[in-house]
């Protein structure tokens, strides 16, 4: 508010500035137009005596004032003009500020400071309303942040993304009731704001659907064809919220609890989405102490040859050792270092404590780490990898690092930048969860896999689909094809094994072989299976032993 009284001000101030030549001049006009009349009428009156033949002579010094001042009166008519029009074009660029202020330039929207004045007067209406007249009044508010967007903008520029940008907006506009208002807060992100009838929250509910099913659709900007989705939260006055503000953070918690749902839908604030939203706050803050404090240690699951049975490699798991919770599964805490950027940091601390422990295990015995979509954004990867590759003397020949194809379609030239890198000091390189999502062949050939992972939702319904069968069929005939072998993710059965085996699919890892072992556990499974380094000798003959027998 101060800042708007300040603003005013300015433009009172403008104004009055603006004016002060203009009365200025006026008086002078007026003056000379006052003295025009009078020595009009002296210098009429001699010249008719004149004309009349009275004998008196023109007064030559009357005429020149006569002139003078009319000279004086067009000047001074003209500069009045040129003043009216400096004024009128400065009133119309303080006009464009004014609206600049208050208005996003890029949809016609309302900015974050204009929504957070009018939303308050709504507000306060909606209240006024009901205590005044007794009916039931409330005021809803939808915040909604765009899926994949940062996709849309990174891949295909500002300019594309400024285009889609403006067709979501007349998007939104058309699913708006009359009365409602529309802000763009900031990126990528919307509000809208209206008053409803609290017994049918099914107003608002299709207001909301409607902006869903619209953003859904595909978008053209820029000759281009753009899918994108809409993550949307409502929140409600009359539920407790003290005021605007309050309604904004509700209306905030819901679009992330709907974006965390799954993306593309609606849902509605309720208090436990407040009490989730907290434990996950709590649990972001234990997160970033317990990765520099080693409290993110690595698993470690079995990779197999499928003919003979014998362990080749170890893919490293993330657990989380908690201090008071006990050990937390990746998939609570991966999301969360995911969004708040930690993901890297976590992946290096990881791998440092895997390389140091995997140093004196057989040559032959590989690692692989799974690396997030996220993290092939990070133009440094590259050169962290190798950081730790040195730092701990693992030989990079034996780190095999998992790519989903998600990171090609994120960026493919940032990634395929990154692998090169990786490739030239030895690291090789797998697509993971092949066979479900995008799978292409087309991104089979976009890197230089040295192998290819097959998604284990795949194989663990490999039994009972027939679907499932044909699609691991084809993956390991173009493995074989492609002289890229195959790596079966999820076995948990003799029987599975059998048929993959049967198909040609070269290395497999999953339960049946046990389940993911610490440091210690898989330290001494390898001791059993004489796959550690002597001190003395260096390198043990790598077991042929069936690690079924062990699991």
């Amino acid at each position: 508010m101060r800042r708007d009284r300040g603003f005013r001000q300015e433009e009172a101030e403008s104004v009055r500035t603006s004016l002060a030549p203009g009365v200025v001049n006026g008086a002078i006009t007026t003056g000379a137009i006052l003295l025009f009349v009078a020595l009009g009428s002296a210098a009429m009156s001699n010249a008719l005596q004149h004309y009349l033949g009275r004998g008196e002579q023109i007064d030559q010094a009357l005429v020149i004032a006569l002139l003078l001042n009319i000279a004086l009166i067009l000047i001074g008519w003209r500069h009045n003009r040129l003043l009216l029009r400096e004024v009128d074009v400065r009133a119309a660029a303080e006009e464009r500020a004014h609206q600049l202020a208050a208005k996003d330039p890029l949809t016609g929207f309302l900015n974050r400071r204009s929504l957070a004045e009018t939303g308050a007067k709504m507000f306060g209406q909606a209240t006024g309303f009901e205590q005044a007249t007794g009916r039931q009044t409330a005021m809803a508010l939808l915040l909604l942040d765009l899926d994949y967007f940062k996709m849309v903008n990174d891949l295909h520029g500002h300019a594309t993304g400024d285009a889609l940008l403006k067709a979501v907006a007349r998007e939104i506009a058309e699913a708006m009731p009359p009365f409602a208002v529309a802000a763009r807060l900031g990126g990528d992100e919307f509000a809208c704001a209206f008053p409803f009838d609290p017994m049918l929250p099914a107003q608002v509910e299709q207001v909301a659907e409607a902006i869903v099913t619209r953003l859904a659709r595909p978008f053209h900007a820029d000759g281009l064809h753009l899918h994108i989705s809409a993550s949307v939260g409502i929140a409600r006055s009359d539920t407790g919220c003290a005021g605007f503000d309050a309604l904004m953070r509700s209306a905030d918690t819901a679009m992330y609890a709907a974006k965390n749902a799954g993306r593309n839908r609606f849902a509605w604030f309720d208090q436990s989405m407040e009490r989730e939203l907290k434990a996950r706050n709590d649990l972001e803050t234990e997160l970033r102490n317990a990765i520099p404090n080693g409290e993110i240690v690595p698993y470690f699951e079995q990779q197999v040859d499928l003919v003979s049975g014998r362990i080749t490699g170890f893919e490293v798991l993330a657990r989380w050792a908690h201090p008071t919770r006990g050990m937390i599964s990746p998939s609570v805490f991966i999301p969360i270092a995911e969004q708040t950027g930690l993901i890297s940091d976590l992946s290096m601390s990881l791998m440092q404590q895997a390389f140091h422990a995997a140093r004196d295990w057989d040559a032959g015995l590989s690692l692989s780490v799974n690396f997030s979509p996220l993290q092939f954004r990070d133009a440094w990867m590259a050169q962290k990898v190798i950081k730790v590759l040195t730092e701990t003397g693992f030989p990079a020949n034996r780190l095999e690092i998992e790519i989903t194809e998600t990171a090609l379609i994120d960026n493919l030239a940032l990634t395929q930048s990154i692998v090169g890198s990786l490739k030239n000091q030895g690291v090789r390189i797998a697509l993971d969860d092949f066979g479900t999502g995008f799978s292409a062949l087309a991104h089979l050939r976009a890197l230089p896999f040295d192998h290819v992972k097959i998604d284990r939702s795949l194989i663990m319904s490999i039994e009972r689909s027939a679907e499932s069968t044909a699609i691991v069929t084809a993956i390991t005939r173009l493995g074989e094809s492609l002289n890229l072998p195959i790596t079966a993710e999820g076995i948990e059965d003799i029987r599975i094994e059998e048929r993959l085996r049967m198909l040609g699919c070269a290395m497999g890892q999953g339960h049946l072989y046990g389940q993911p072992m610490s440091v210690a556990n898989t330290r001494r499974l390898l001791a059993e299976r004489r796959l550690l380094q002597k001190p003395a000798a260096g390198i043990a003959a790598v077991s042929g032993t069936d690690t079924r027998r062990s699991a």
